[in-house]
């Protein structure tokens, strides 16, 4: 069985000039971007299979990235459907030089586990300590209500 711990994930990605909107700062849609690929690694390590974007719902934008710092994408796998996984996903700015953070962009996306192109079966996820435990009830009691 996946553990939340094994599906997190932790990537940077340097804002470019050809990352920025006319404000000199990460375009929304290249932060999504990053986002959604964030997000999918971790779904298929929870699915142990491909997975593919259903669904990002309430992405909140809460400040820009500037051109050079670092874009810090973070996601992990807190729940698991029949053949879905749901994903946090947090983004923060990163000063190159010194490492200060600050949260920009957070979001909850569901992922659904395929193969050969069609739904397959995810096994059940497992919070193995207490900070995975935390993780998780945060993130089911802060996610905005499905369908």
């Amino acid at each position: 069985m996946p553990t939340i711990a094994e599906t997190h994930i932790v990537n940077r990605e340097r804002v470019q000039p050809t990352h920025a909107n006319n404000y000199q700062s990460a375009h929304g849609g290249i932060v999504m971007k990053w986002m959604d690929e964030i997000g999918a690694m971790s779904a298929m390590r929870a699915a142990r299979e491909t997975c593919v974007t259903a669904q990002m719902s309430r992405v909140d934008f809460e400040r820009p990235i500037p051109i050079g710092d670092t874009a810090l994408i973070e996601s992990y796998a807190y729940a698991t459907g029949r053949t879905s996984v749901r994903v946090r996903i947090e983004v923060a700015r990163e000063e190159p030089h010194t490492g200060e953070t600050e949260e920009t962009t957070s979001a909850y996306a569901t992922f659904v586990a395929v193969d050969d192109g069609e739904p397959t079966p995810v096994p059940e996820l497992t919070a193995e300590s207490e900070e995975c435990r935390e993780l998780r009830d945060r993130a089911l009691a802060e996610e905005p209500e499905r369908d």
